[in-house]
């Protein structure tokens, strides 16, 4: 299993379109991929799932991924917080 903490940089948050591009990257792999905030989880495959964390600017969640592909998984969905989502 890999796990990060990944911090939310872009100003608006988790919005439907970052929580489509976190869904969409997530499907591309195997592996079970989770997201979780305090005393949320949820499954990173599913957009409402993301969405329904309502992660704010600066917010920091975990990543959770465990699987065949998983630390391809874990770098990729690093790269989409790292780069704001391409927002900014």
């Amino acid at each position: 299993m890999v796990e990060k903490i990944l911090t939310v940089q872009n100003r608006a948050g988790i919005h439907a379109r970052p929580a489509a591009i976190i869904a969409q990257t997530a499907n591309k792999f195997q592996s079970e991929v989770i997201l979780s905030h305090e005393d949320t989880e949820v499954n990173a495959k599913s957009i409402m799932g993301v969405i329904t964390m309502a992660a704010g600017y600066n917010t920091s969640l975990t990543l959770k991924v465990e699987g065949p592909d998983e630390s391809e998984c874990a770098a990729a969905i690093q790269a989409l917080f790292d780069s704001r989502f391409e927002e900014e």
